[in-house]
C-alpha cells in the first residue's frame, strides 16, 4: 500500500472492511515495556490465515492502558511489521490533540488509515464528536477513517454527520442494537461500511440488519478459525456460520467475564499457551486469569488442537 494514491487507498480499505478486521494485542516484556517484535509471528500468522485488515491501538490492543509515546510507537512498529500485505489501520483516540497526534504520525508511518475510538470523555455532545473527527481527520491528511461507535445514544442524526464527514469510509459498530444499526446504516450514505464490531459471537445478528465483515480478537490465537466463519457469512451459510462461532464460543465467553475485564486477559493467556509470551494485560484488566478460568482456556485450547494435549 506504500507507493498507493489516496483514492486507490481508499478503494482498497473499502474493500478489506468487508473482511475481518484484526484487533492486535500490544505485547510487553518482563519489565512491563512495549514490546512489538514479538508481535511478528501473531501478525505472520494472521496474514498467512486470511485475515483482511490488522488494526494497532484497539481496544484488544490495550489503547486505553499505555502512554501516548507508547501507542504513537506501536504505530510505527506496527506498520512495519504489517509492511504493505494487508491494510493497517491505526487506532486513535482519547483527548483530540492526542488524537491528531496520533493520526499525524500514522500518516508519516505510512499506515492505510484511521479507527477513531468514541471520546470516554464523560462531557461528549453529539456535535463535539462530529467536531472531534474533523479534527482528527485533517491531521490525518487524508487518510481514510474506520470510526469506532460504541455508544449509540448519540443518536441517528449524528451518526448520520459523522459518516457524512470527509474520509469516513467505515462504522465499526460496537453496539448490540440492531434495529439502532439498520437505522443509520438508511440515514448515511450508500459507500460507508457498517463492520460488525462486537467478533464473531455477534456478526450473525449484525450482518442480518446490513453489517458486512467483523472485527476480531480471536485472529490472534486462532485465525483461520476466523476466516472460516466469514466465509461461512459471506456464503450465506447461517447453519455452517453458527457452528463455527459455537466451537469458539468458549473463548469468547472467558473473555467477556467480570465485566469484560477478562477480555485481553483471555487473548494474552491463551497466547502464552501457544508459545507466544506477549506478557500480562495491564490494569485495570484482570490478570491473571483465575485457576478456574485458566482451566476453561486449556480445555478450548486443548479441544481445538491449539496446543498440545
Amino acid at each position: 500500500m506504500d507507493n498507493a494514491k489516496p483514492g486507490e487507498i481508499h478503494r482498497n480499505l473499502t474493500h478489506a472492511l468487508r473482511g475481518i478486521s484484526g484487533i492486535l494485542v500490544t505485547p510487553f516484556d518482563q519489565s512491563g515495556a512495549i514490546a512489538p517484535a514479538r508481535l511478528v509471528p501473531i501478525v505472520d500468522r494472521a496474514i498467512d490465515a486470511g485475515v483482511h485488515v490488522l488494526v494497532s491501538n484497539g481496544n484488544t490492543g490495550e489503547f486505553f492502558g499505555l502512554t501516548l509515546e507508547e501507542a504513537l510507537a506501536m504505530i510505527e512498529a506496527t506498520t512495519g511489521l504489517v509492511a504493505g500485505r494487508v491494510p493497517m489501520l491505526a487506532g486513535v483516540g482519547r483527548s483530540v490533540r492526542d488524537a491528531a497526534m496520533l493520526a499525524r504520525k500514522a500518516a508519516d508511518c505510512g499506515a492505510d488509515g484511521l479507527m477513531v475510538h468514541q471520546p470516554a470523555d464523560p462531557f461528549v455532545s453529539p456535535r463535539g464528536f462530529v467536531d472531534y473527527v474533523r479534527q482528527v481527520e485533517q491531521a490525518g491528511r487524508g487518510l481514510p477513517i474506520m470510526l469506532y461507535l460504541r455508544n449509540d445514544q448519540i443518536g441517528t442524526a449524528a451518526i448520520a454527520d459523522l459518516c457524512s464527514l470527509p474520509g469516513v469510509v467505515g462504522v465499526k459498530w460496537a453496539t448490540p442494537n440492531p434495529m439502532r444499526l439498520a437505522e443509520a446504516i438508511a440515514a448515511c450514505p450508500d459507500e460507508v461500511i457498517w463492520v460488525a464490531g462486537l467478533a464473531e459471537t455477534w456478526a450473525p445478528v449484525l450482518y442480518a440488519a446490513g453489517a458486512r465483515g467483523f472485527t476480531s480478537g480471536l485472529i490472534n490465537v486462532w485465525p483461520a478459525h476466523s476466516v472460516e466463519i466469514h466465509r461461512a457469512l459471506e456464503a450465506g451459510d447461517a447453519a455452517r456460520a453458527a457452528a463455527l462461532i459455537a466451537q469458539m464460543r468458549a473463548f469468547e465467553d472467558i473473555r467477556a467475564e467480570e465485566m469484560n475485564g477478562t477480555n485481553v486477559t483471555g487473548v494474552k493467556s491463551a497466547l502464552q499457551m501457544q508459545g507466544y509470551d506477549c506478557g500480562p494485560a495491564r490494569p485495570p484488566s484482570a490478570w491473571p486469569l483465575m485457576p478456574a478460568q485458566q482451566d476453561r482456556l486449556r480445555h478450548f485450547m486443548t479441544l481445538n488442537k491449539l496446543i498440545g494435549a
